[in-house]
């Protein structure tokens, strides 16, 4: 059977079960952990390792962590989580930056060249993260109400190119309000990436049928992310539009997450009380049967869509031919 990497080594494809496609276990927005330590930390370890348990016992047994480069990533600290919670943690390479590439990024591409970031990315997949031996299993981009800024664009770039020579899936981070998951969707094209590798993040926070079937029918999966977080677009409406969509023939290629974590400078059990693990199998999944989607259909985005993306990435894989290179080191 095939595979794909999780921070616990490779797993078969068919063993992922019921994944969550656009999740965090931990995830940081600022530098302030160095010197204001965000917790004790062996608080914050135990209460992630509680609550995958608890999604486990839910009927969860996968997580895609999109925790990129810029949301704090710390693997060895997620490895440390799902081995003690016995569940699926798939790691994430890319670069999370709305208008601006981090410095260091910034800093190297003129001495490196322009594959810089590529190469970066493809070590990531290729030979592992840092000296963990943990190797990232989906490509990380976003593109926010900035637009597709110089940056972006060249993030977007190496991450597509990334993508053709380990034909890891992409995820992204987008501002449906400005359509910005078509955008990304023409720069892939145009590098020739094929886009049912690509999941669209954040469609549920649109109800614009008309944008999300145009990224449909592109050819991508769209991430109906978010539940729990109702400062955008209610439950309800993001039920509807769910249930809408599965009626017209789209839940196979429609995923569900929440996008939250279980930990960080921005803790969501602080801020919004349903923005929690478990609110998909506790309410959103009921609230679907009782909107008229099918068990089929809630197994089409919960098991066999997370199954068919990690599939062809492993069958994409057998044939590239990847390339992979050392990333270079400069003095600061």
């Amino acid at each position: 059977m095939t595979t794909v990497e999780t921070v616990l080594g490779p797993t078969e494809i068919g063993t992922l079960g019921r994944t969550l496609m656009h999740e965090h276990i931990f995830s940081f927005h600022s530098d302030m952990g160095g010197d204001y330590p965000w917790a004790d930390e062996a608080l914050y370890m135990e209460a992630a390792v509680e609550k995958l348990r608890r999604l486990k016992e839910f009927g969860f047994d996968t997580i895609v962590d999109v925790t990129a480069i810029g949301l704090g990533r710390n693997v060895r600290r997620v490895a440390s989580v799902a081995r003690a919670a016995e569940f699926n943690v798939i790691a994430a390479t890319g670069i999370y930056a709305s208008c601006c590439l981090p410095l260091y990024f910034s800093r190297h591409l003129p001495a490196f060249g322009p594959s810089f970031i590529e190469d970066f990315f493809v070590r990531e997949i290729e030979d592992g993260i840092g000296e963990t031996g943990i190797h990232a299993g989906v490509i990380k981009c976003m593109t926010d109400r900035e637009g597709l800024t110089p940056d972006v664009k060249t993030m977007l770039t190496a991450t597509a190119r990334a993508h053709l020579r380990t034909g890891a899936p992409i995820t992204t981070h987008t501002d449906p309000f400005n359509e910005s998951g078509l955008m990304q969707q023409d720069l892939f094209r145009r590098e020739g990436v094929d886009l049912s590798s690509v999941i669209i993040g954040h469609c549920g926070d649109s109800t614009d049928l008309d944008y999300l079937e145009r990224l449909l029918e592109a050819g991508s999966y769209i991430g109906m992310d978010r539940f729990g977080d109702y400062h955008v677009t209610s439950l309800e409406r993001r039920i509807q539009t769910v249930a809408t969509l599965c009626d017209r023939g789209y839940a196979s290629r429609m995923v569900l997450s929440h996008d939250t974590n279980c930990g960080g400078d921005v803790d969501p059990e602080r801020s919004l009380q349903e923005w929690l693990f478990g609110h998909i199998p506790q309410v959103v999944i009921p609230a679907l049967r009782e909107a008229g989607v099918s068990g089929a259909d809630i197994d089409a985005m919960t098991i066999e869509a997370p199954r068919e993306i990690f599939r062809a990435s492993a069958q994409a894989r057998a044939t590239t031919g990847v390339r992979s290179v050392a990333v270079p080191q400069v003095a600061d």
